[in-house]
């Protein structure tokens, strides 16, 4: 069992060791994320590896979620040629994010 921080395990370890991965804490930045699951997604992994998101339903963490899905929707948009503007995070998305 290794406990890591989200941005302390997702630069420079190498983790094919664990075939486990336990998200705990949010990032509004999905490619984080991305990243650190790519640590146990390694040359030398032998077993399948499950990863684990924990968002409670009426949390930020949910809206965080769904802002990360909008992200990677636009990231997506912008790659392929299909939209024609970058947008920031939103007052809209701050609302959603706080709930007010």
């Amino acid at each position: 069992v290794m406990l890591v921080s989200l941005c302390a395990g997702g630069v420079g370890l190498n983790l094919v060791g664990g075939n486990h991965l336990f998200l705990l804490d949010m990032h509004w930045n999905p490619a984080l994320e991305d990243q650190a699951c790519d640590r146990i997604y390694r040359v030398g992994q032998q077993k399948d590896v499950v990863i684990h998101r924990f968002v409670c339903l009426g949390t930020v963490e949910e809206k965080i979620s769904q802002l990360q899905e909008k992200k990677k929707d636009l990231a997506k948009k912008v790659l392929s040629g299909n939209s024609a503007t970058f947008t920031k995070l939103t007052l809209a998305d701050l609302r959603l994010l706080f709930g007010v």
